[in-house]
Order: C-alpha cells, then sequence, then structure tokens
C-alpha cells in the first residue's frame, strides 16, 4: 500500500470520482502535466449512466454535451441515449489517457501536514491537492412512507427501474414530480394504468421553442451563466428544478391519472395529502438523490450534509469540489457545462501556493435536498 508516484513522493492531485466533472479535471490536469490519478468507484467508465433505466435521452442536444478538447458525436439538435454518453465518457478517457482506478472507492479523505491522504479498499494515495467530483446523485434517496408499506408490494427507486417489462404485471404508482417521474409515467403509461404522484409543482419548459432547442435560448439568453449568487440565481437554485420536454396534458391524454403528495402508507395502502387513498401493487419511486459524504473527515468542510464552498473552494487550502448542483451557475452539474467549472478550479490548482488564496466570491453551500431524478439526464 502507499502512494502512486513517479518519484515516490506525494501525488500532485487525487481527483475522487472519474464521471463527466473528474474527467473534464482530469484533462486540465493533463494538460498542466502535473502527477495525478483518477479514482473511480465502479468497475468501468459511465458505469452510472449504463445502469439507468433504457429509454432514457438526454435534454441537452449532442452539441451541448462535450467535455473540453473533444466534441460529443452526434448530429446537432439531436438527443443522446444513455449508451453513446458511457461510449463518450470512455473514449474521452482513451483519447487522453487519462489516469483512471477502477474498482476504487474512496472509504477516508483526511488532512495531513502535506496535503491529504485518500485510501480506498486497499490502498492508500498522498496527494498535496484533492478534487472530490463525486457529483450531486450519490445515493438514492426514497421517503419513509415506504417503510410502512406491505412487503407484497413491489417497490423499486428509479435507479433500479430499467423498463416496464421487467416489472410485474399490474398498474403502477409513480411517485415523483420530475424529469424521471414524468418520463417513467408516460413510458408505462403505454401498457398498464399508470399514477403520478406530483408533491411540488416544477415549471415546465417545451424541449422546443420557436425552431430551436430550449439550450439554443438557454445559452443565448445568458441563462445558464446566471450565478448562484446573484439574486435571479437564489430564485432558481431554491425551486424544483424544470421538467423539460413533458407536460401534465401529455399526461393525461396518455391516461395517466395525476395524484398529489403522498402523505404515507399503511398495508398495501398509499395515502396522499388531500385526504384519497389507493392501494399499491407497484411503487415507483422517482424522488431523486441525496449527496453522502460520511467519508470525508476534513473539519469544517461538510456542515449538515452540506458543502462549504466558494464555487467549488473549501477553506481548506487544496481541497476542492467540483460537479454540485449550483456550484456556481445552472450548467455546473450538467454534462457539457461542467467545463466552465473545471477551468476555473484547474486555474487554482495549478496556481503558485501562495496565489491560491480565498476566493473573493461569498459563501455558499451546495444544496442536499433530493434531486429530481432526471436530471441524470444532463449529468
Amino acid at each position: 500500500m502507499g502512494a502512486i508516484s513517479r518519484n515516490g513522493g506525494p501525488l500532485d492531485v487525487i481527483v475522487i470520482g472519474g464521471g463527466q466533472a473528474g474527467l473534464a479535471m482530469a484533462w486540465h490536469l493533463a494538460r498542466h502535466q502535473l502527477r495525478f490519478v483518477v479514482l473511480e468507484a465502479a468497475p468501468e467508465i459511465g458505469h452510472s449512466w449504463r445502469s439507468r433505466w433504457d429509454s432514457l435521452t438526454l435534454f441537452t442536444p449532442a452539441q451541448h454535451n462535450g467535455l473540453p478538447g473533444m466534441p460529443f458525436p452526434g448530429p446537432p439538435d439531436t438527443y443522446p441515449g444513455k449508451e453513446p454518453v458511457a461510449d463518450y465518457l470512455s473514449a474521452y478517457a482513451g483519447a487522453f489517457g487519462l489516469p483512471v482506478r477502477l474498482n476504487s472507492r474512496v472509504t477516508e479523505l483526511r488532512q495531513t501536514p502535506d496535503g491529504f491522504e485518500v485510501r480506498s479498499q486497499d490502498e492508500v494515495f498522498r496527494a498535496r491537492q484533492a478534487v472530490v467530483a463525486t457529483g450531486p446523485f450519490q445515493v438514492p434517496f426514497v421517503p419513509p412512507a415506504a417503510q410502512l408499506l406491505d412487503g407484497s408490494v413491489t417497490q423499486l427507486h428509479s435507479a433500479g427501474y430499467r423498463n416496464p417489462q421487467a416489472l410485474p404485471p399490474g398498474p403502477v404508482l409513480v411517485v415523483g414530480g420530475g424529469n424521471s417521474g414524468f418520463q417513467i409515467a408516460a413510458e408505462l403509461a403505454a401498457s398498464r394504468p399508470v399514477d403520478l404522484s406530483i408533491g411540488t409543482s416544477a415549471p415546465m419548459l417545451p424541449q422546443r421553442l420557436a425552431g430551436q432547442d430550449l439550450f439554443w435560448w438557454l445559452t443565448r439568453l445568458g441563462l445558464m451563466r446566471v450565478t448562484t449568487g446573484s439574486r435571479l440565481g437564489r430564485r432558481l437554485s431554491g425551486r424544483p428544478d424544470f421538467v423539460i420536454g413533458s407536460s401534465r396534458r401529455r399526461l393525461l391524454q396518455a391516461g395517466v391519472r395525476l395524484r398529489p403528495r403522498v402523505a404515507g402508507a399503511d398495508g398495501r395502502a398509499v395515502h396522499f395529502s388531500d385526504g384519497t387513498s389507493q392501494e399499491a401493487g407497484i411503487v415507483i419511486w422517482a424522488t431523486g438523490y441525496r449527496s453522502e459524504y460520511s467519508w470525508v473527515h476534513v473539519p469544517g468542510v461538510i456542515r449538515g450534509g452540506k458543502v462549504v464552498h466558494r464555487r467549488g473552494v473549501t477553506d481548506v487550502p487544496g481541497l476542492y469540489f467540483l460537479g454540485l448542483t449550483w456550484q456556481h451557475t445552472r450548467g455546473s452539474a450538467l454534462l457539457g457545462f461542467v467545463r466552465e467549472d473545471a477551468a476555473y478550479l484547474a486555474s487554482r490548482l495549478t496556481a503558485p501556493r501562495a496565489a491560491q488564496g480565498r476566493d473573493p466570491a461569498s459563501i455558499h453551500r451546495a444544496r442536499s435536498a433530493p434531486e429530481p431524478a432526471a436530471d441524470l439526464r444532463s449529468t
């Protein structure tokens, strides 16, 4: 066991997480010829994408999905599925020879007098600086009501949903009014009765508007660059995320019955906030994810489950976070938009140590509330 480095000393940087955020950072580190390693828990690059439901597609078109140095393949205004995204990430790491270590789930991150020590299942790495790029979608969140349902009810989180054929026959209750809940409900409605429980109404946006893709408008109007610290950014980041390309009207036309927020459950009955109930045989919890940082043993960095940072820069010299939701802008956690935060942090990582002072931006904390699962379509 020990740190891996050509000269026997600590590495320059350890990147924790080999998704799009970690790979974008690795590209910058390689350009600066730093000694680094990327630790990825999964057995393959792009594994989190391949693990999602079969029909999942991005809501960002191909031209907006590239990482630094390599455009995403595909014609403009086409919407790739999960497999092309996973293939792209794998090809990206290979094209630039990025040092990604697979099956390396990090169990501890600690500060040392010389930098940081990172432990995986069977190795110890040491580096002067560390970047946590594990993203906001780490632990599927299931509401407490799920524990009250009878064992005869088939329950799964949207992270475990694959396709309608993989479910037992019968009606399905989908819980969650974000992108994933809408999409899964629409897919299931083609072959069976479906109810969709919506707890919070999210803004609905069309995929295309006046002949242009939504992201054509968002980028040209500057909305993808609205920062967390701005008045508009504070308003947007505190609201439910947009539902893109879906609508209640289309769901109703497909036969989906809309239900209010789940308020409780017992036996095979699910109770809603309007006082009504429904017997459930299959429940899909499209209720998002929570971050999990119990392995970060650096005082003051995680407070109340939230990362304390300024645009990914923590108060601990040399420790950075990348790929958080609203880390700096709406695009911070999105494939193709994370490149801007990666470039910013790379400039901090490669600056002389004396120049790595406090960022003038005000301190903000990344949200720890469950994120809509369908954000995975662009993360």
